[in-house]
C-alpha cells in the first residue's frame, strides 16, 4: 500500500455536489488510517478484540440501541454465531444448547421462522435461523435440526410462489430477491429443493439483470390476474424491466440464486432458455471495487461510497464465476507474470489470477474496517455493528481464501452417493444438488493473507456463508449422505 501522500484523490470538477463532497470527505478519513511516516508495519486482525466485542453481545446482550432490530433477531444470532466461526472460535456445548433453543422458539407453528417468538415467518429471519443452527445445533432431541418441520416450511414455500416464478418475502408483503436467495438456501440445506418449488424462477432471475451489468430486487410484474373468480393468472409475453438500480446485495443473491438454479435449467441451449449475461456482470463486479485512494474497499452501486460490508455482498461474489462457467485464467491472461512497468504510486501488483485486488480488500478492512473497541465496520469514523463485523470478517476470509468449485471433489461426491429407500424421480436432482454445493473447496496453496499467518480467517462457503464443515454437517444429515473425508496439505501462507 502506497503512503497517502502518494495517492491521487478521484478527479472532481468544478461543479461539486454533495455525491462528490462526501467522496473527496471519505477518501480524507480513510488516508488518515493509513501508517504514516516509516511505519510500515503489517496491519493486525484484531481478534482477540473482535472476539469479546461478540461475547459481550451475545452474553451481556445487545446495546439498547437494537431496539428496532426486534424482527430481526435471527439475524442477530447468525452474524454472531458465524462471526466467532470465520474467527476460528467454537461455542461451548453450553452455548449452543442455550442458541439452539431461543432459535426453535421462533419457529411459526405453520411453517418457517419469524423474527422473534409468535412474530410472522419471513424469508429472510428462516433463513438466518437455519444457518444459525447449522453452526450451533445438531441432530437428535433438543439438537434443533430434527425440531424443523420441514414440511410445514415447505408449505409454507409453496404458498408465497408468484406466477413469474418470484416470491413473497412474507404473506401480504414485496417480492425482493434477498427473499429468493434466502429461500433457495434454506430449501437447498434442508433438502426441501424440488422443480415444482423453483418452476419459473430462474427465468425471473434473469429479468432483474440491469443495463448496467449488477441485478436489481425485483422486476415489473408480466402477469395479470385471471378475468373470471379463481382462474389462473395470465403471463404476458412483453418484456420485465428491472425495478431500481443494480446493487451489491442484490447481485449477489441473484448470481448465488442462479448458482442453486443450475440443476433445475434445461442442459440445452435454447431460446426459451433463461440467460444472464456473464460479461457485463463480471465487468460490473470489477467497476465496484474502489481506487487507493478508497483502500480498496467496495462500494454497491455506481458513484456511491466504499462499505464493508460490501467486501462479502460484492467481494464474496467473485467466488461463484467459475459455476457459471468464467475461468478468471482465461480473462486475465498472463496473470502473476511480472508487469514491464507500473503507474506512480501503483503497488497493487497481480500475484494471482483473482478478478478482484486481493490484498486491497483486506488492507481496507484491516486499516479501515476495525473498530478500536473491537467489532468492524462500514467505514471511519462509524460504529461496529453485528452486522458489518460478519460482513467484514467474510469478506476477508473472500479475499484470503480461493475456494472454487472442484471437478475432483464433485466425483467423490457423485461416487460416494447412496440412493435413499424412498427415491423419486427426483433424486437425480437431489444427486446433483448435493454434489454442486458440496464440491466447493480451497484450492491449495493460494492463501493471500495480508499480515501473515496471525491474520488468517477461516474459509468460508461461497454460497452460504457458513464454513465448509457446518454446510456437510448439515447436508449430510438431511440429504441421508455420507460426505467423504477431505485431504488437505498444509497451504502456504501468501506474503503480507
Amino acid at each position: 500500500m502506497s503512503s497517502s501522500t502518494t495517492m491521487r484523490p478521484s478527479p472532481i470538477d468544478s461543479f461539486p455536489t454533495p455525491t462528490s463532497s462526501a467522496q473527496a470527505e471519505t477518501e480524507k478519513i480513510l488516508l488518515e488510517h493509513l501508517p504514516v511516516g516509516d511505519n510500515t508495519a503489517a496491519p493486525t486482525l484484531q481478534k482477540n478484540a473482535h472476539m469479546q466485542y461478540l461475547i459481550r453481545n451475545i452474553v451481556q446482550g445487545f446495546p439498547a440501541r437494537y431496539t428496532s432490530q426486534d424482527a430481526s433477531q435471527p439475524w442477530l444470532m447468525f452474524w454472531t454465531l458465524q462471526a466467532f466461526s470465520v474467527l476460528q472460535v467454537g461455542l461451548d456445548p453450553g452455548n449452543k444448547q442455550k442458541a439452539v433453543e431461543t432459535i426453535m422458539a421462533w419457529q411459526h407453528p405453520e411453517g418457517g421462522f419469524g423474527g422473534g417468538p409468535h412474530q410472522a415467518a419471513h424469508l429472510l429471519p428462516t433463513y438466518a435461523a437455519v444457518c444459525a443452527l447449522a453452526i450451533a445445533g445438531k441432530p437428535g432431541e433438543g439438537g434443533g435440526w430434527d425440531q424443523i418441520d420441514r414440511k410445514k416450511m415447505y408449505k409454507f414455500f409453496m404458498s408465497l410462489k408468484q406466477p413469474d416464478g418470484s416470491f413473497l418475502v412474507a404473506h401480504h408483503s414485496e417480492v425482493d430477491v434477498r427473499g429468493i436467495y434466502c429461500l433457495l438456501v434454506t430449501a437447498t440445506l434442508l433438502d426441501i429443493i424440488t422443480s415444482e418449488l423453483v418452476e419459473g424462477t430462474a427465468s425471473f432471475i434473469a429479468s432483474l439483470q440491469t443495463y448496467e451489468g449488477g441485478f436489481s430486487s425485483a422486476s415489473q410484474p408480466y402477469y395479470t390476474p385471471s378475468s373470471s373468480a379463481g382462474g389462473p393468472s395470465i403471463l404476458l409475453e412483453t418484456p420485465r424491466p428491472p425495478l431500481g438500480e443494480a446493487h451489491g446485495g442484490y447481485t449477489f443473491c441473484a448470481l448465488a440464486s442462479w448458482v442453486m438454479l443450475l440443476p433445475f435449467l434445461p442442459s440445452s441451449s435454447s431460446a426459451s432458455q433463461p440467460k444472464i449475461n456473464k460479461n457485463s456482470l463480471l465487468r460490473w463486479l470489477v467497476q465496484m471495487q474502489g481506487v487507493p485512494a478508497e483502500l480498496g474497499g467496495f462500494k454497491g452501486r455506481t458513484n456511491k461510497l466504499v462499505d464493508g460490508c460490501y467486501s462479502w455482498w460484492v467481494g464474496g461474489a467473485f467466488a461463484l464465476l467459475e459455476s457459471i462457467g468464467i475461468n478468471p485464467a482465461a480473462v486475465v491472461p498472463g496473470a502473476g507474470a511480472p508487469t514491464a512497468e507500473k503507474q506512480d504510486g501503483d503497488d497493487w501488483d497481480d500475484i494471482d489470477d483473482s478478478l478482484m485486488n486481493r490484498k486491497a480488500l483486506q488492507e481496507y478492512i484491516l486499516f479501515a474496517g476495525q473498530h478500536p473497541a473491537g467489532g468492524l465496520r462500514d467505514k471511519p469514523p462509524k460504529h461496529a455493528d453485528a452486522y458489518h463485523t460478519l460482513s467484514c470478517l467474510a469478506g476477508l476470509s473472500s479475499a484470503q481464501h480461493k475456494v472454487f468449485p472442484s471437478p475432483a471433489r464433485r466425483k467423490e461426491l457423485l461416487d460416494s452417493w447412496q440412493a435413499t429407500a424412498n427415491s423419486t424421480n427426483e433424486d437425480g436432482l437431489r444427486k446433483r444438488v448435493f454434489t454442486d454445493a458440496l464440491c466447493y473447496t480451497e484450492e491449495e496453496g493460494t492463501e493471500t493473507i495480508v499480515g501473515g499467518a496471525p491474520n488468517r480467517v477461516n474459509a468460508t462457503h461461497p454460497l452460504f456463508n457458513l464454513t465448509i464443515t457446518h454446510t456437510e454437517g448439515m447436508m449430510a444429515h438431511f440429504y441421508k449422505q455420507t460426505v467423504p473425508p477431505r485431504v488437505f496439505k498444509r497451504a502456504t501462507a501468501g506474503k503480507p
